[in-house]
């Protein structure tokens, strides 16, 4: 399609991230090493905790929901890139393309709430322990976890069905590596001023949300664990949070500099890997973290690791 005419589109033609043959093959492995880690990390995560009774609370019913988003919106991309990095033929279906887009966001969004939902778990945990079992109620949890699928969703569906209303299209050749909005939009051949905006609304409406949620969460936990007077129990409260905040940094750090900024700011090649950072490694990052710093996670794993091989083990 030529870049001065405009008209509607059947498929759409990825990029990726190098058109190099050679870096194309190294990309590959490093990224199929990346995905397979997720995997097995994230799989792994939710495995320990539904097979690990005492896992069965609300904290890790909240992360199994992590590994199992992470998981999804990781599968959604890495795959299709992979094989887009071996094979010549790098084209996808507007339809794909655009499910493709709503599942990413969809997953992403969702990720986006719940970490503010772990940190309301954690506030309650940290300061009102006597209750937090009653409190954090099987339905309580539930309703809270379903809200976030909703909320991303019901978001998603905005974008989706206003990107579906571009008529016509400049070129069909999208410089990234999965269907992202912003690739696609400097392709329109239509004022897309109010699905930029949209975007940045709902984006920036959601960190500021969310933001506040999880500041005011840890603030309130900061000064109830300034106030403990035993060295030995501060730090084991400082210990249930900073898989979480790490978590937390990393992840809103990269989504706020995607997607809360003006359009005018936008640069595709740095916001390109940008999103390889959120789409493939964080996904890898957070299992690790939550599992090298979480003793009873390692705990829970040495018991199920132990369990299988003493099964494994010749019968006398």
């Amino acid at each position: 399609m030529g870049k001065g005419n405009c008209s509607s589109v059947s498929e759409f033609i990825l990029v990726g991230l190098t058109d190099l043959p050679e870096l194309s093959i190294f990309l590959f492995l490093v990224f199929l090493l990346i995905y397979g880690v997720t995997v097995m990390g994230n799989l792994g995560m939710i495995t320990v905790i539904q097979a690990s009774s005492q896992l069965h609370t609300p904290m890790y019913f909240f992360l199994g929901h992590l590994s199992f988003v992470d998981f999804c919106y990781s599968t959604t991309t890495v795959p299709k890139m992979l094989a887009n990095m071996l094979s010549k033929d790098k084209t996808i279906s507007f339809l794909s393309c655009m499910v493709q887009f709503y599942l990413f966001c969809t997953y992403s969004i969702a990720e986006v709430i719940l970490l503010a939902v772990m940190a309301y778990d954690r506030f309650v945990a940290i300061c009102n322990p006597l209750l937090y079992m009653v409190i954090m109620s099987q339905k309580l949890c539930m309703g809270l976890v379903s809200a976030c699928y909703i909320c991303g969703a019901g978001c998603s569906l905005v974008h989706m069905c206003l990107a579906l209303e571009i008529p016509s299209y400049r070129s069909n050749v999208i410089n990234h590596f999965f269907c992202d909005l912003p690739p696609i939009f400097s392709l329109a051949c239509y004022d897309v001023t109010l699905n930029k905006l949209v975007v940045y609304i709902v984006a920036t409406f959601i960190e500021i949300i969310t933001i506040v949620i999880i500041l005011t969460s840890y603030l309130f936990i900061l000064i109830t664990i300034l106030r403990i007077r035993s060295a030995e129990g501060r730090r084991k409260a400082f210990s249930t949070c900073a898989s979480h905040l790490t978590a937390i940094v990393v992840f809103h750090g990269t989504i706020l500099f995607l997607y809360c900024k003006p359009s005018s700011d936008y640069s595709l090649e740095t916001d390109k890997v940008a999103t390889v950072f959120y789409t493939v490694v964080i996904p890898m990052l957070n299992p690790l973290i939550y599992s090298l710093r979480n003793k009873d996670v390692k705990a829970a794993l040495r018991k199920m690791v132990g369990f299988k091989l003493l099964f494994k083990g010749p019968i006398s």
